[in-house]
């Protein structure tokens, strides 16, 4: 393997999946702003939308979008301009 390719500044970071509150720890160079105590230590605090433990294709569940409400939004809107 090549020398220099990866970073050299791994840390222990959090990770917590703001859908359903989980949180995991792992090693990674992303820098966070905010920070976390688990078990006594700090951590940094990288907040992602979905994770492994909230995604429909590793849950088996599928969430509801509510289209209809988003129709009628744009329809109460935009729809009636042509009717004049």
């Amino acid at each position: 393997m090549k020398k220099g390719l990866h970073p050299e500044n791994y840390r222990t970071v959090v990770f917590k999946d703001m859908s359903n509150d989980d949180v995991f720890i792992t090693r990674s160079t992303i820098n966070a702003k905010e920070t976390i105590e688990i078990d006594g230590v700090e951590y940094p605090l990288v907040k992602v939308e979905i994770s492994n433990t909230s995604h429909p294709f590793y849950t088996g569940e599928s969430k509801l979008v509510d289209t209809a409400g988003r129709v009628d939004k744009f329809m109460s809107r935009y729809g009636n301009r042509n009717k004049k």
